[in-house]
């Protein structure tokens, strides 16, 4: 999801390797093993968790996770908890990384120390104030000063046990006072309207004059405004503490009024007394990123620059070749290029001309397509993207069973346990790579079009660069769909959105002994038994030493490669798309139905309970396939109701104030909406996205519909009491029907923008390299050795443009990061003043009074 700002589209994007912890502290008690997890939160709103890693104090996760950020946050923060016996959840430390600093650690590797958890630290949120210092005359003809302390709101408060209450304790501190005031309690709410004034009188020296409005010097060094959020809990533990902001007063200037947004801060010295290195450490990769993205208009001479690859001879001087040339690692170039040509249509030209180009350097066919080259990265791209649908048909049955059934597959003699035979494991290993090549080897008719063709460009590239072996147009193709598509998906599941987690380690090693054997079938390798090592792997793979297994791939292979003769079929069975548990809103009645919404809403009576409320609202289990949504009281239990695709209206967000909720959406039907609140934003998000993608090419969705609730005999949004209204509020705009493939293009050329913009220097040594190249036939110069150059003047032209338009975009960029750092105003809603800021703002303010004067 954009955020706009000013004709410009930011979307902000995170990648997460959650690699392993060490050095956790041991359970105080005689087992000392721990059962950890970690969670992923945006601030504290968890996104992601992992699988439990058991009896462990150096858990490995190994897992990855990736998400559109839908809101604005502070920190990225990682926590690992420890579940007991009695299945509680304890957090043992965490990991906090502010925003601004995401960029230090962008795509490397990295251990974090645990920090300590506690409430006094687990901050978030923003406070409104308005301070004024103004001059009151006593009877007696003295002049006192007093500041009036206004808090306004706050927003974003953290919720702390299911509810938030919260209140603000206002305290004007110096060297010999402390008064505290409070503000009334503003019952379950964390966005709480206050809008309360609180006077506090202001000592002045004898010496004070009226020369100028203003606190001297001595004083202000003395006196601080502060303000903390607390949540009135009910518990007899006390309140809660939710953050605080300390405002010298200073910030008063010579106005003697400041009206300022902050950041909630964390209470000083709040947190234990645990020694860091105690508490262990987490190993993770984070890869944030942040597009800024201009009207399309901006990209049009970068675009149709790279539109045109395909159609520039020799390819090696294309610009998107270029972009593979100059990048650090091919798979940088490869994903926005993929995800660009495919939007456009032009990925299968494009793939063949370099798929083409790179067979004729090929010297081996046994080598062909083996390396890391641009071609290899871009058909793992498209396969990835084209075909996760196609793998969720073909392999996920088979492997969620494996999963679950857990059964011993180990044939290593050396690796076996006491209690296991190793004929029978052999046996439940040999049905297992039976029954994934079967479904594999007649999954054909399924596999995605644009897979086929440039299978078919890839076969026909080979075969007449090696009209000798007669293999190596099925090797050409075999070595993407069994190598780098079907045998990784079968090895790490998860990685393919096949499974939630990495799998544990038994179920592990019965993937990797699966994928090698299916690995080793599609590869067609004259000498089977030669592929493996292990001895055990050669004695296994003697159970498929038939022809019919050769077969079986050559039939395959030819049926994936055949351009034009097959298109997608529409699949009969259904495929789950997504699943989860989220919060249903249920309308209950009074024993006397509710004028106006029958039909609307689910309904079910309950005598005696409230209108509405969080009662109304019942944990359900939602799936969703390509043929139905549908939810369930619980996982496994019948459906409570089904709701075919094509009844899907629209899918919508549900605006906060209808209950007082956030993460709220709203699934349209031609009778009813349904009002579910996910987990959190990023479920929500991807709830929303999923179901508008199946459902876009409904004939009948609609065009308008209501941002809010239908309660109490009016639409909240617009007022209307006729509950078949039209909708006051046009839907969000359309996106693809095909769930795979929904790219925006002028964010991916942003995205190729910024790789050129970093690699500048690369390009203007690959400029160097043509004159090189143009005037010096002798041995080519080691510095310049890496390039791939066909035609110096050809590429030389390619890299005299690409150098133009990303100059152009360049000073689009400089041009917007200096009109908003003219517009920024710290201290306003969108700026809040933070920890580091508040110099920041004076110095604006003293500026801002310099130029009006």
């Amino acid at each position: 999801m954009a955020v706009e700002e000013e004709g410009l589209r930011v979307f902000q994007s995170v990648k997460i390797k959650i690699g392993e912890a060490k050095n956790i502290p041991p359970y105080p008690g005689p087992n000392k093993m721990r059962d950890c997890f970690c969670t992923v939160n945006l601030d504290q709103e968890e996104v992601f968790r992992t699988k439990i890693i058991e009896k462990s104090l150096c858990p490995f996760y190994g897992e990855d996770f990736y998400c559109e950020i839908p809101r604005s946050f502070r920190h990225l923060s990682f926590y690992i908890f420890d579940r007991d016996v009695f299945r509680r959840d304890f957090s043992i430390g965490k990991v906090a990384v502010k925003k601004e600093d995401l960029q230090k650690y962008h795509g490397k590797d990295t251990w974090f120390q645990l920090q300590p958890v506690s409430a006094d630290s687990e901050v978030q949120g923003k406070v409104h104030l308005e301070l004024r210092l103004s001059e009151v005359i006593t009877d007696s003809g003295v002049i006192n000063h007093k500041l009036a302390t206004r808090v306004l709101e706050c927003q974003g408060l953290p919720i702390v046990n299911g509810q938030c209450d919260p209140y603000a304790a206002v305290s004007l501190l110096g060297p010999s006072r402390s008064e505290a005031k409070k503000t009334k309690v503003k019952r379950k709410t964390n966005n709480p309207q206050f809008d309360e004034v609180f006077y506090f009188e202001v000592t002045r020296p004898l010496s004070y004059t009226k020369r100028q409005f203003d606190v001297e010097e001595e004083d202000v060094d003395k006196l601080a405004l502060r303000v903390d959020l607390w949540n009135a809990s009910n518990l007899k533990f006390g309140d809660e503490f939710l953050g605080g902001v300390r405002v010298p007063l200073r910030a008063l200037g010579q106005a003697g009024v400041h009206d300022a947004w902050y950041f909630l801060q964390p209470r000083e010295n709040g947190g234990k007394s645990v020694k860091v290195e105690e508490l262990g450490s987490l190993r993770l990769n984070i890869v944030y990123t942040e597009d800024h993205v201009f009207p399309s208009e901006h990209y049009t001479p970068l675009r149709d620059l790279l539109l045109q690859s395909a159609n520039v001879a020799p390819v090696s001087a294309s610009p998107a070749h270029t972009l593979g040339e100059v990048c650090r690692e091919k798979q940088e170039a490869a994903i926005p290029l993929v995800r660009l040509f495919l939007h456009y249509g032009k990925i299968v030209p494009f793939i063949s001309t370099i798929a083409h180009a790179e067979v004729n350097r090929t010297q081996d066919p046994n080598t062909i397509f083996r390396g890391n080259s641009l071609t290899s990265k871009c058909i793992d791209e498209t396969m990835k993207l084209a075909g996760m649908h196609y793998l969720q048909v073909t392999l996920k049955p088979i492997i969620d069973e494996i999963c679950t059934d857990h059964k011993s597959c180990e044939i290593d003699p050396v690796k076996l346990k006491e209690s296991e035979n190793l004929e029978t494991n052999r046996e439940n290993l040999r049905q297992y790579v039976d029954r994934i090549f079967n479904v594999i080897t007649t999954s054909g008719v399924r596999c995605p079009t644009v897979m086929c063709d440039i299978f078919f460009s890839l076969r026909e590239s080979a075969a007449t660069r090696f009209q000798v072996d007669q293999d190596v147009r099925y090797t050409a193709v075999s070595s993407f769909i069994f190598l780098r598509f079907f045998a990784p998906a079968i090895l790490s599941p998860n990685l393919f959105h096949l499974r939630p987690h990495h799998p544990d380690p038994a179920t592990s090693r019965t993937l990797t002994l699966i994928s090698k054997t299916i690995q080793t079938l599609g590869s067609l390798a004259k000498s089977k038994s030669a592929n493996f090592k292990e001895s055990y792997m050669a004695a296994f793979y003697d159970y498929f030493n038939e022809q019919k297994y050769s077969d079986a791939v050559k039939n395959f292979l030819d049926l994936i490669s055949t351009s034009g003769k097959w298109d997608q079929r529409s699949i009969e069975t259904p495929i789950m798309l997504k699943e989860g548990s989220v919060k249903l809103y249920i309308k209950r009645g009074n024993g006397k139905g509710s004028k106006g919404t029958k039909g609307r809403f689910m309904i079910k009576r309950a005598q005696g309970r409230k209108r509405f409320g969080i009662k109304n609202f019942k944990k359900r289990w939602f799936r969703l396939t390509n043929h139905e949504f549908t939810y369930h009281k619980t996982k496994g239990e019948s459906a409570l109701c089904s709701i075919p695709i094509e009844n899907i209206l629209a899918v919508e967000r549900l605006e906060e104030e209808s209950f007082k909720m956030k993460n709220m959406f709203q699934v349209i039907q031609p009778e009813r909406a349904l009002y579910i609140q996910a987990n959190n934003c990023v479920e929500a998000r991807d709830w929303i996205d999923i179901l508008t993608k199946v459902s876009q090419c409904n004939r009948k969705r609609l065009s308008t519909y209501h941002p809010s609730a239908y309660l109490n005999g009016h639409w909240l949004c617009c007022k209307l009491s006729a509950d078949t209204a039209s909708g006051c509020t046009p839907c969000t705009g359309g996106l693809p029907a095909n769930i795979q493939l929904d790219v925006d293009g002028d964010r991916e050329t942003e995205r190729i923008y910024s790789l050129f913009s970093t690699y500048m220097t690369k390009l203007i040594k690959m400029q160097e390299a043509c004159g090189s190249k143009s005037v010096y036939d002798g041995p080519e110069q080691e510095e310049y050795s890496s390039f791939v150059i066909d035609d110096p003047q050809e590429t030389y032209k390619t890299l005299k443009l690409i150098v133009s338009a990303v100059q152009t975009l360049e000073q689009q960029h400089t041009k917007y990061k200096r009109d908003k750092f003219k517009k920024t105003k710290i201290g306003s809603q969108e700026h809040p003043i933070g920890d580091k800021s508040f110099q920041c703002y004076i110095r604006q303010q003293s500026e801002s009074s310099t130029y009006s004067i």
